[in-house]
């Protein structure tokens, strides 16, 4: 919880572990809840994982620095003393496109000196890079798929899981296509992707946060507030993105 979709960068550090806490409350341990991560120092990281391990989270989803664009030594060094700091298992958010820090194998291998450093959100969009971790870590490294736009692929070459934009809007078609792809009934999961990707083209726009909280909104499980300095969509914008929902709302395929 509270990855970019939660809207993490706009909010307190208390508001975040009350929704922390709301969170916990709400599954009352029939989920593992994870809290993300995105600190500009180490000390703060560090006071953010001990706190959020203190208040019941399950685990952590970790960025790389903020603000300041660390090197490869900086970011091995930031990622091993908030796992030092903390017996929660730690899944590495790994997106060079959008905060400009690449984890690459070598930093990986250096990285799993920590056991409770467990995973990856693989964002580098290049499919390669699953088959790459998985050649070189087996299991010991979970590679969860990151892009929405490439979330079939990521699955069919080996990916264990996915970190999903939509999901948030259409749970129920994620987990089938993933479902599918698990049991190889790849031509059905393949049927569902098709329908799915105009909606997943919306998890890889700045504005993916009102995107996506507008489809949600549609399905009756969200509402499209914001905080800013994101503003309300708007306009062309508005009706352009409401269709798109609109469209794929009214031809769903039938699970």
């Amino acid at each position: 919880m509270l990855e970019t979709l939660g809207e993490a960068s706009v909010l307190t550090n208390n508001e975040k572990y009350e929704l922390l806490k709301h969170a916990l409350s709400v599954v009352a341990d029939r989920i593992p809840v994870l809290l993300n991560i995105a600190e500009n120092t180490t000390a703060a990281a560090i006071e953010v994982a001990q706190t959020a391990e203190s208040l019941g989270a399950a685990g952590l989803m970790l960025l790389p620095p903020m603000r300041y664009r660390a090197d490869d030594r900086e970011v091995v060094a930031f990622f091993r003393a908030v796992a030092q700091s903390t017996s929660l298992p730690i899944l590495i958010y790994n997106n060079p496109i959008d905060y400009s820090t690449n984890v690459s194998i070598e930093m990986f291998e250096e990285l799993l000196l920590e056991s409770n450093i467990q995973a990856v959100k693989e964002s580098t969009r290049d499919l390669t890079n699953v088959t790459r971790l998985k050649n070189k870590f087996g299991d010991r490294l979970k590679i969860l798929g990151g892009v929405d736009t490439i979330s079939l692929e990521t699955l069919m070459i080996g990916a264990d899981g996915l970190v999903a934009g939509l999901v948030d809007a259409f749970p129920k078609e994620t987990v089938a296509m993933y479902n599918l792809v698990k049991k190889r009934e790849y031509e059905k999961a393949v049927a569902i992707y098709r329908w799915f990707m105009p909606l997943l083209e919306l998890d890889i726009h700045p504005k993916l946060v009102q995107y996506i909280k507008l489809a949600a909104t549609a399905e009756g499980i969200c509402t499209p507030h914001i905080r800013a300095p994101r503003l309300p969509l708007i306009g062309e914008e508005k009706e352009r993105v409401s269709k798109i929902i609109s469209d794929a709302r009214a031809s769903r395929p039938q699970l």
